[in-house]
């Protein structure tokens, strides 16, 4: 008797998540159920699993509403008719179509009209909804000649007078009004709570043919589907045989380039996935990878494949990826195998000003009709829950802002607040809109409109109306197009490498990274600063711990940088055996044959599958299975159970010990969960290799390309004192060189117009556009002339030295600008044939201090450019210690004075703790540890330059220091403001830090991470 039910997924309207739904449902009677969330279709999968746990037969609807009044309801008679449903949302949502007043025509479609919008004529498949405490209206003549085409109408949306309530504050959420200010039509009626069935029928026995009208829907309505039929774009060319053809040939044909004709142990891989490539119906999936990838090299992209995508040998021979599985001895297996029926999964990373053209590509090639992003829900949020359900109760701003981001412990207890808590916690994991997957993709051997209405966001591409999870659940797999600042670092620095000095660099040769000199001497001594995931404090001093002189170790440390491997105390235990590899036995001889390269530990995701394969004497593909049940991905006791009690079958037929086998599992099951799959790191390596080549032969080009590209980890003050370091010589912003981005002549850089704070894009871009179509700016005047600008803003650039080609001081400037903007029309700006020169004042000698400039940079760059913040400081002390003697002073006292850069929170059972990353005088990084008690005495206090008192802890080759005492410095005097002592020190407060939080434990220590350094005795 329920045609028309609301789910959470009618999105600031309904209350009942599926799961509720479907039991209350059950509860009822109910033998038959119908979603119709308004205008989506975005729980009907889940919905349908829900039902066949409780045996009720699920229909599919839609809830079709304009501008939030309800016009009719639509139900699915079958799987085509969801289809035809969504086709019509698809075509409101994003071709402007708009929504009838009445039904278009639906061939597998049912009609539910409400009483209040009853269409002239009726169709066969359309009906009038009529609820139980409307029966008595059924008396007036206009309506009982229409008793034949009416049915029960019992809409749910709620089940409790709590969740009744939660209804209406949703209510008022979506249309931004207080509750007090709601209308009746605004929410639901109080009778939209399930009822027993029979009851139902009771209600309407006097009208037995609205029953059987209602009965009749239900018993001809079927949502068939079968989730576990593939969606994906089946072929790339026609059939599998042409797919598995093309394949091969392209394949062999990639081999050849990367191995040369004789390499048996590349080919007898390649023909070995090829195989289970065709078993599992793959071979489409790697061709349209392929054709993307080809499409970015015809443009000239770069891109990265990575991934567990990576182990395939395919994947590198067709280019998708630069990882050789054979030389890191990566396991096919672990991306694709015949016990595996997910499919593969390709992630492919393009710089973030390239990645829309690529997506341009994918939509153009495989047609609009077939392809959409995958969608996300975006769930109410705490901040947001406190201050959406805040404003409707009337909270003025200054509470809401209390509520957003104190801790609910600390809020006001007034009956008001206290109400906003009980039922923001009701919100909480509801979904609040739906959003765009930041990079899944899904092409679709069918229209996507049979399985999903289509909505399109503000960036342009449409989207799908369910997750990523659902989407793999009904037979999708997403290609995930991705976009990062890192490989646009790189495509500028060759671009401007190419157009400076004339080099081409071929940044794919992969042999530029892996064992360069230079190169890995600036990757052993932590100089990473701007590079692609090797320049955080805590990665420079990894790589420094490690002494990380080549590839192989830098893939490592790529991996156990990660928060899971780090967490369960590997990263550690590995740094101690790379420096002490005399101080540890192999636990086993197959642990050293096998994780030599790792020290015998367990370190990448692949690393369980070798000791599975090789000490267990399991397949490969079983060995993946072992990884996969134990790991967060589909973790299930059965399936651990199950391969569990294989692998010590195994292992007894290889003649191990039991107790050995038991400890060899321990750690397989303490570390599987933790690891990180190598093909991963390894993808990251070269890129940070690429990266940091670039940054040793072509610093300037490569910082300024960092800058340009927004950095990475820091600020941008960080990546421009980098450049100074490697010989730049900084140059403010200047309106006859500059561009709207930072750019490099000969050593000279010179800052782009973006980084100005308060200056409007348009004019950042109209200044370089206007001096390029029509040469150079002759003097302040013939600036204006041409430039559309303000007064303020001509002040701006006035005051960064914009105007120093003229060869006059700020002050005189200012004050000709003034003169010239009183006496210029707007209105004759380009208009004038001959100028006339402008009429000269004489001016007094107006004299500067030496810090203004300083001070002006501060406040319109975020950091001085024409002197080092040390220069500012009213002390002339240095420090008594420099960065580069730190590592003879072990254990010993020191005090510096130093230029706050980053950083970084972490939570302990004592309280917070950091550790700052700092320069000294000298421009060299260091590291600080600042523990609870420390900070209470002496905490943080902003950025700027502060005296530290600490000791030094030198750790495998990393000297950090210990903080005892820190006092921040003061520095002089704003000197433009000397005369008004309020503002002479309102610009120190903006000087900046970079702050990072993260929520992870401590990492442990030696005794808690149980990994034996040595033989169990008698054991072999």
């Amino acid at each position: 008797m329920f045609l028309n039910c609301h789910s959470y997924h009618s999105l600031r309207y309904g209350t009942l998540p599926l799961e509720e739904l479907v039991r209350q449902a059950h509860e009822s009677g109910a033998r038959e159920l119908v979603l119709t969330d308004i205008n989506t279709i975005t729980g009907i999968y889940d919905f349908k699993k829900e039902c066949e746990k409780y045996g009720i037969k699920p229909i599919a609807g839609v809830e079709i509403r304009k501008e939030d009044r309800l016009l009719y309801v639509a139900i699915a008679r079958e799987f085509k008719g969801i289809g035809e449903i969504n086709r019509m949302i698809t075509d409101y949502h994003c071709e402007g179509k708009d929504l009838s007043e009445t039904a278009p025509v639906l061939k597998n479609v049912f009609i539910v009209y409400p009483k209040e919008n009853i269409p002239e004529h009726l169709r066969e498949n359309e009906f009038i909804g009529i609820r139980e405490e409307e029966l008595t209206l059924l008396i007036r003549p206009e309506l009982k000649k229409l008793i034949h085409k009416m049915v029960v109408w019992h809409p749910i949306t709620f089940s409790t007078k709590k969740q009744y309530n939660l209804h209406r504050i949703l209510r008022a959420i979506d249309k931004n009004i207080l509750l007090s200010k709601q209308q009746e039509t605004d929410y639901c009626r109080y009778s939209e709570v399930f009822k027993p069935v029979d009851s139902i029928k009771r209600a309407y026995e006097s009208y037995p043919e609205i029953v059987d009208n209602t009965c009749r829907i239900l018993s001809e309505c079927r949502f068939d589907f079968e989730f576990s039929t593939p969606r994906n774009k089946k072929y790339y060319t026609r059939s599998k045989e042409d797919d598995r053809k093309l394949l091969s040939r392209l394949a062999f044909s990639g081999l050849e380039k990367r191995y040369g004709s004789d390499h048996k142990k590349a080919r007898e891989r390649v023909e070995k996935e090829l195989k289970v490539i065709d078993q599992l119906n793959f071979s489409g999936y790697f061709l349209v990878t392929w054709d993307i990838v080809r499409y970015s090299n015809s443009m000239g992209f770069m891109h990265v494949g990575r991934g567990s995508g990576a182990n395939s040998i395919i994947a590198y021979c067709l280019g998708i990826t630069d990882i050789c599985p054979l030389e890191l001895d990566l396991y096919f297996e672990r991306f694709l195998n015949l016990n595996r029926k997910s499919p593969p999964d390709f992630d492919i990373d393009w710089s973030w000003q390239e990645r829309d053209t690529i997506l341009q590509y994918i939509f153009d090639r495989y047609g609009k009709d077939y392809v959409a992003f995958c969608g996300t829900n975006v769930e109410f949020k705490y901040r947001s829950i406190f201050r959406e359900v805040g404003k409707v109760f009337g909270l003025p701003k200054e509470e809401l802002d209390d509520l957003a981001t104190k801790p609910i412990e600390s809020h006001d207890q007034n009956s008001v607040v206290r109400l906003v808590q009980e039922y923001g916690k009701l919100l909480e994991k509801f979904p609040n809109q739906r959003s765009m997957h930041s990079c899944g993709i899904l092409i679709s051997e069918e229209p996507i409109t049979n399985f999903t209405a289509l909505e399109m966001p503000p960036k342009g591409f449409p989207i799908v109306q369910f997750d990523m999870h659902v989407a793999e659940d009904i037979g999708f797999e997403k290609f995930d197009i991705l976009s990062q600042r890192g490989l646009g670092t790189i495509n500028d620095t060759v671009k401007l490498i190419r157009k400076n000095k004339g080099t081409i660099v071929d940044i794919r040769d992969t042999t530029l990274s892996k064992n360069e000199q230079k190169t890995n001497e600036y990757l052993a001594q932590g100089r990473t600063i701007g590079c692609f995931y090797i320049e955080s404090p805590a990665m420079r001093g990894l790589l420094r711990r490690l002494k990380c002189e080549d590839y192989r170790t830098l893939v490592a440390a790529s991996s156990i940088i990660r928060p899971g491997v780090a967490q369960s105390g590997m990263m550690r235990e590995y740094i101690f055996r790379h420096n002490n590899p005399d101080k540890f036995e192999y636990f086993h001889q197959v642990f050293k044959e096998q994780l030599g390269e790792t020290y015998g530990i367990m370190v990448y995701q692949e690393d369980v599958i070798k000791i599975a394969l090789y000490y267990g004497g399991l397949e490969a593909a079983d060995g993946d299975i072992l990884r996969r049940a134990m790991s967060g991905k589909g973790r299930s006791l059965s399936a651990l159970q199950k391969v569990k009690d294989h692998f010590f079958e195994s292992c007894s037929r290889q003649g191990h010990p039991e107790a050995l086998s038991k400890e060899v599992y321990r750690q397989i099951e303490s570390f599987a969960g933790y690891s990180f799959c190598k093909a991963h790191s390894a993808s990251y390596a070269v890129e940070s290799y690429q990266s940091l080549y670039l940054k040793v032969y072509y610093p300037l080009e490569f910082m300024v390309s960092v800058i340009n590209n927004m950095g990475g980890f820091y600020r941008t003050e960080v990546y421009v004192h980098e450049a100074r370091m490697s010989g730049g010589i900084i140059q403010n912003p200047c309106v006859n060189t500059s561009e709207y981005q930072t750019t490099l002549q000969g050593n000279d850089i010179y800052l782009g117009f973006q980084h100005l704070q308060g200056l409007e894009t348009a004019i950042a871009q109209g200044i370089s556009d206007e001096r390029n179509n029509n040469g150079n700016y002759k003097s302040l005047d013939d600036f204006i002339r041409r430039i559309p600008i303000g007064v303020e803003t001509l002040q701006l650039l006035i005051f960064i030295g914009a105007f120093r080609f003229t060869g006059k001081p700020k002050n005189e400037l200012l004050v000709q600008a003034r003169l010239l903007q009183s006496t210029f029309k707007p209105e004759s700006r380009g208009l004038v044939l001959i100028e006339e020169p402008v009429k000269e004042y004489q001016l007094p000698q107006l004299k500067r201090e030496p810090f203004e400039d300083a001070f002006d940079e501060l406040e319109l760059l975020g950091f001085p450019v024409s002197c080092s913040p040390f220069d500012l400081l009213k002390t002339g002390y240095r420090g008594d210690v420099l960065v580069k003697d730190l590592l003879q002073y072990h254990k010993k006292q020191v005090k510096m004075l130093a230029y706050l850069i980053s950083r970084k929170h972490v939570p302990t059972k004592k309280g917070t703790m950091y550790f700052g990353t700092w320069i000294d005088s000298n421009g060299d990084y260091f590291d600080t540890a600042h523990f609870p008690d420390n900070l209470k005495t002496y905490p943080f206090q902003g950025g700027g330059c502060y005296l530290l008192l600490g000791t030094v802890e030198v750790d495998f080759h990393f000297p950090t220091i210990t903080i005892q005492k820190m006092a921040k410095m003061p520095f002089i005097p704003d000197p433009r403001y000397a005369y008004d002592k309020e503002k002479q020190y309102d610009i120190h407060r903006q000087i900046r830090e970079d702050v990072s939080m993260t929520h992870r434990e401590p990492y442990p220590q030696q005794h808690e991470i149980g990994l034996p350094r040595n033989k169990m005795n008698g054991l072999e």
